[in-house]
């Protein structure tokens, strides 16, 4: 699907679809912090789960990709249509290769998103031609340099990760890596009981489905299990893209937690990335309000930065605020959902959320 933007003086911008150009995947930088999110497997993840529509704005020069803007155009009767760059992508920041950064991307997909009757275009992640004081919400993030080597990261974990990690071997627990279907059923039983303490319904089971089929098979993730002698007690799903990593999905089983399996889970996955060659590790979005969330990435020696959301509004022709909603009250109501209901719950909702 080709759409071409209104010709700009300052924007020679070509709307591509990723799934249909070809060698998309080798124009992505290798060392480019989630770079993994501007691949054709997380689209075609998007796309097949969601049926969303990628117009993904970008520059060239000659064969060079000097800048892109990924957008998936999320169309719902609920929730009205607009661009999201990108769905369930906690940060898709900025990617340019050529130089000073740009406005014509932006702009390109401005006009894109206002002759498509879009209700808002939403950007993920820093934007060098967007201000900070423009941003509808402030999240943190944390990333964890693994250049030094995983001794030296060891050094860098916090006193009481440390400990943590003693008592789960203690304890017996160990972790696997694994990238079957099996393994991503094993976990997402693990993620709809966590999404259920956490008052959050599960996304679809065709979703991880997808995720297993999609980007598994192409060796661009895995799963970490803890496991205490046959009992999976911890998951987390991780993706890949040339020299880094980001983890995107975890989940545990409450009765075990006094094990501190994720302390080992996490320190194995630095291990393993570390040996792998593996130059960085994302580990995605963190709501401030999340202060024990925060401080378990940080245990691990993770470098905070701030994480911007920008949302324009196409009605107002303006940035306006968004809600965080990491403390809703919808999440003390779906506490209380079986989970049969709470699965079905999700089904429904999260093609309207994105």
């Amino acid at each position: 699907m080709t759409v071409e933007p209104r010709a700009s003086a300052k924007a020679q911008v070509k709307v591509i679809n990723p799934l249909e150009y070809l060698g998309w995947d080798d124009l992505i930088p290798n060392r480019l912090p989630g770079g993994f999110f501007y691949s054709t497997a997380w689209a075609r993840v998007l796309c097949d789960t969601y049926k969303h529509v990628p117009l993904y704005f970008c520059r060239f020069s000659g064969n060079q990709l000097t800048e892109a803007l990924p957008v998936m155009e999320v169309s719902s009767r609920l929730t009205g249509k607009r661009g999201v760059s990108l769905p369930f992508t906690d940060s898709c920041g900025w990617l340019g290769t050529g130089g000073e950064a740009d406005a014509g991307t932006f702009e390109a997909a401005l006009e894109v998103g206002a002759s498509r009757g879009w209700r808002y275009l939403e950007c993920r992640g820093n934007r060098p031609n967007l201000q900070k004081d423009s941003a509808s919400l402030v999240f943190l993030s944390h990333s964890i340099d693994l250049t030094t080597g995983s001794a030296a990261l060891l050094e860098r974990f916090d006193p009481s990760v440390r400990r943590a990690i003693r008592k789960a071997e203690k304890s017996s627990v160990v972790v696997t890596f694994d990238s079957d279907e099996e393994s991503m059923r094993r976990y997402y039983a693990l993620h709809e009981r966590t999404r259920q303490r956490h008052g959050v319904p599960p996304q679809p089971i065709n979703f991880f489905r997808n995720i297993a089929s999609l980007v598994f098979r192409l060796g661009k993730g895995f799963i970490a299990t803890a496991w205490q002698h046959k009992t999976p007690i911890a998951g987390a799903v991780f993706f890949q893209h040339g020299g880094d990593a980001v983890y995107k999905f975890g989940a545990s089983d409450s009765a075990f937690q006094h094990l501190r399996p994720n302390n080992l889970l996490f320190s194995e996955v630095i291990k393993r990335l570390t040996a792998n060659g593996i130059s960085s590790l994302q580990l995605g979005r963190t709501s401030p309000q999340n202060e024990g969330l925060r401080r378990f990435k940080l245990g691990f020696g993770a470098q905070e930065d701030e994480l911007p959301y920008f949302r324009y509004d196409f009605s107002k022709q303006a940035f306006v605020a968004a809600l965080d909603r990491a403390e809703s009250g919808l999440k003390r109501l779906f506490c209380h959902f079986p989970r049969p209901l709470l699965r079905f719950t999700g089904r429904i909702l999260y093609p309207h959320l994105s």
